[in-house]
């Protein structure tokens, strides 16, 4: 079949995961028609090969262990963790890969899906090859977004593509757990991974170029990297992979130090790759294969049409990221379509603007460590006055109660000429559901002496937050009047 059709829509969305879902969501909700090109899974990456099912994964055991680490529920635990059992929940999670949901869903809110691959063919215009062969031509009337998302990258390393490494996906939709696995890579990907195949009886070796989660705080790395070889895993840092060679009962990943690695699977994680090779982008005069620059509202600078979100941008590699910038672009693209005059500063709300300075970020491993910010370096490197001010979270009442023996720590990082939060990182057992507050004051630029009176409920962990604005006030100019006619508060006070 080659017959060539054309429609028109107000938006053309090229790309169907989570971000294209969102720009098409709130667009049609702002009076446009919209169509979404998705030649695999809607729902994309997320639902099905990354942030759904790695966390399936990762449940479990996290879940097993904080039972053995409080005293009663420990005594109760008596088996070991059940593999099949958890692959199998992983699997309810990415729906065993079907998006007949997710069809239904957008169907309901009104977007239309065409499956086949779509490349930008002119101003406006996307054509489509389909499944059935067919062409498939689709004007917009107002604009296109591309949200085609990233792939995982495959350095050049000597013999590993004929390896056939895994990549993330897979290792998330894995069907058989191997007795060994070898990770190229050091990141939070490799990290997680690391610490889920950990747990599954696999023995794990990671190989990096640099440290651990080299973008996190120091303190983090070192309490992830423990842990990590606590449960076995060889963590070989700061080594280059040479080459791989791929044999009959697995492979032998060979380091520059004269370290030879055999395993049964060599896992790559050594970060991702913008999927904009094949879309049409020389079509348009944009160079393909690269990241695609925006402006904050996410229109591609020189095209009053043309929009890039979420990976494909290179910004912030992130689904809650992708997800904010959508929910920008659909709202801008509806509001310009209707004649409303947009610019950054009339349209703060509408804008990505927390990309810059406030991403915030899980890595799952144990113990997790949640950042959102600068880290101090980061904050020194920008030219801030900065300040890290550390507590050590098993210190705190609710902490100590949450686990026996609760070890973690907190830092938060201050702009001392603004007295402003410009960074956060925890690491400890779920400190994941501490984030947002740190998200929301640094987003805010909550003044520190207005956080004094956001009190925390006790014992709860978020108590961490008196006790560090009371580590920052014991040396700080900057503390409330009440600490200096004497507090009833100390660290481990009830």
């Amino acid at each position: 079949m080659d017959t060539t059709l054309i429609e028109e829509y107000d938006l053309v969305v090229l790309g169907g995961g989570a971000v294209g879902e969102n720009i098409a969501d709130r667009a049609v909700r702002g009076g446009l028609t919209a169509v979404i090109v998705e030649h695999e899974l809607l729902g994309g990456e997320c639902s099905y090969w990354a942030c759904m099912p790695s966390k399936a994964l990762l449940r479990s055991p996290a879940a097993l262990r904080a039972a053995r680490n409080v005293a009663g529920a420990a005594e109760a635990v008596t088996g070991d963790l059940d593999v099949a059992a958890v692959l199998a929940r992983r699997d309810r999670f990415t729906s065993n890969w079907s998006d007949d949901g997710q069809v239904a869903w957008a169907r309901g809110a009104g977007i239309d899906l065409i499956r086949g691959h779509g490349r930008l063919s002119g101003i406006r215009e996307v054509t489509v090859r389909t499944a059935d062969g067919s062409t498939l031509v689709l004007t917009a009337r107002h604009a296109v977004a591309i949200a085609t998302g990233s792939d995982a990258a495959i350095p050049d390393i000597d013999g590993l593509r004929e390896a056939k490494p895994w990549t993330s996906r897979d290792a998330t939709s894995v069907r058989e757990v191997p007795g060994s696995l070898a990770i190229i890579g050091g990141g939070v990907v490799a990290a997680e991974m690391a610490t889920a195949f950990a747990a599954f009886g696999t023995q794990v070796t990671v190989i990096a170029r640099g440290d651990l989660l080299s973008g996190a705080e120091p303190f983090a790395r070192e309490r992830v990297a423990d842990s990590l070889r606590s449960q076995g895993v060889e963590l070989l840092l700061h080594t280059d992979t040479a080459r791989v060679l791929h044999g009959e009962h697995g492979v032998t990943v060979e380091t520059v130090t004269g370290d030879a690695v055999g395993a049964e699977r060599v896992l790559v994680a050594t970060g991702r790759t913008p999927r904009s090779t094949d879309i049409g982008l020389e079509t348009v005069g944009l160079t393909p294969g690269v990241w695609i620059d925006t402006d904050d509202t996410l229109r591609v600078p020189g095209f009053d049409w043309l929009y890039a979100v979420g990976d494909v941008n290179g910004r912030a590699l992130l689904t809650h990221q992708g997800k904010y910038q959508a929910r920008a672009t659909g709202d801008v693209i509806a509001a310009r379509a209707n004649g409303t005059t947009v610019s950054d500063a009339a349209w703060g709300a509408h804008v990505a603007t927390a990309d810059h300075a406030a991403v915030p970020q899980v890595a799952f491993t144990d113990p997790e460590v949640a950042s959102v910010g600068l880290t101090l370096a980061a904050a020194e490197a920008a030219g801030y006055r900065a300040r890290a001010v550390d507590y050590e979270l098993g210190w705190v009442a609710g902490a100590s109660l949450h686990a026996d023996d609760y070890r973690g720590q907190a830092r938060m990082v201050v702009d001392e000429d603004r007295s402003v939060i410009i960074g956060a990182t925890f690491v400890g057992p779920d400190v994941a559901e501490l984030l947002h507050a740190a998200t929301t004051a640094i987003v805010g630029e909550v003044p520190l002496d207005r956080l004094w009176h956001a009190v925390p409920a006790y014992p709860t962990v978020s108590e961490i937050w008196l006790r560090l604005l009371e580590t920052y006030g014991r040396d700080s100019a900057a503390r409330p009047d009440w600490i200096e006619r004497g507090s009833d508060l100390h660290p481990i006070a009830a």
